[in-house]
């Protein structure tokens, strides 16, 4: 079983256990998110998926991410720019973002939950997550950019 089939079934576990019922659409949403590495926003989702949902609105795709974010399978990248982005949560990481073209990539890095304890203990706030990310151009970017 490969990878991706693993975290589908794991998730479809997860909705399922959570009373959300696997609908063909939710499934297909799902598995793009597993097999997408570009953080896609939920109009890009609704465009990978249209031929194959000719009767699937934007507002399905958004209502099916909300719901997959309620029970803790993806997270919602508010970047600021327009839309957000999705992110299928494995494992704890962070983001090194385009700031030319605004591709996303995953930058795996021990968590930095050290930061968190020091925060807390300094500000006396009761921190419930963090969030780091990293700022830069991508090669494709430099790449335009040197001719």
């Amino acid at each position: 079983m490969a990878v991706s089939d693993n975290h589908l079934k794991e998730a479809l576990d997860t909705l399922k256990g959570s009373g959300v019922r696997i609908t063909p659409q939710r499934h297909a949403i799902l598995e793009y998110l597993i097999n997408s590495m570009s953080h896609p926003t939920a109009d890009d989702i609704y465009k990978a998926l249209e031929g194959k949902f000719p009767n699937m609105s934007v507002a399905t795709v958004y209502n099916n991410l909300r719901v997959f974010r309620e029970v803790g399978l993806v997270k919602e990248l508010p970047y600021g720019d327009s839309s957000s982005r999705f992110d299928f949560i494995t494992t704890q990481h962070y983001h090194v973002i385009c700031e030319d073209c605004g591709k996303i990539v995953d930058f795996h890095y021990p968590g930095l939950d050290e930061v968190e304890a020091l925060a807390a203990h300094v500000t006396g706030f009761k921190v419930s997550h963090h969030r780091m990310e990293i700022y830069g151009s991508c090669q494709e970017c430099q790449k335009k950019c040197a001719h």
